[in-house]
């Protein structure tokens, strides 16, 4: 396994408060380490090929992602035994359907090549090196992957750099 690769940078402060003025006790920004190995988005923004939007619309489109994951709605086992006392599970909750609902807007703005391409990357964290194998593959394949971000800041309404 490779070591991380840690870089300094400033973050949003978790603990500024707007009710009071910015200063030295009160910082808008705090210094942080990062690994920029963590994802393939981290890498790519630490290398400057994306921007504070991209970036963004990377990070809600994996919390999208991830919310429709995990244990979500999985089949019914009639072979296993009820017991007294025990709760039924809901099928699907309420945050993943909405994040279904959410992820088919971005299909639909995306198209399915480019949705299956930010997904790969930004749901999946496939870094573009294990899905494209030629330098000129992953140099289309970032320019596409900074295309489809863009398309879901402008979705979203995050500031773009246009």
């Amino acid at each position: 396994m490779p070591a991380p690769k840690l870089r300094p940078t400033l973050v949003e402060n978790p603990y500024f408060s707007r009710a009071h003025p910015a200063d030295s006790a009160n910082p808008r920004t705090i210094p942080a380490i990062v690994n920029i190995r963590e994802s393939a988005i981290t890498t790519l923004a630490s290398r400057g090929v994306l921007d504070a939007a991209q970036v963004a619309a990377a990070d809600r489109f994996r919390a999208l992602f991830e919310a429709m994951g995990g244990k979500g709605a999985s089949a019914i086992d009639y072979g296993r035994e009820h017991v007294d006392g025990g709760k039924a599970r809901d099928p699907i909750t309420e945050r993943q359907v909405n994040a279904g609902k959410e992820l088919a807007r971005c299909r639909a703005l995306l198209g399915v090549r480019m949705y299956r391409l930010v997904s790969a990357v930004c749901g999946e964290g496939f870094a573009l090196t294990e899905l494209l194998a030629s330098k000129r593959e992953r140099l289309t394949g970032a320019d596409m992957l900074r295309m489809g971000l863009d398309d879901l800041a402008g979705l979203w309404g995050i500031a773009t750099r246009r």
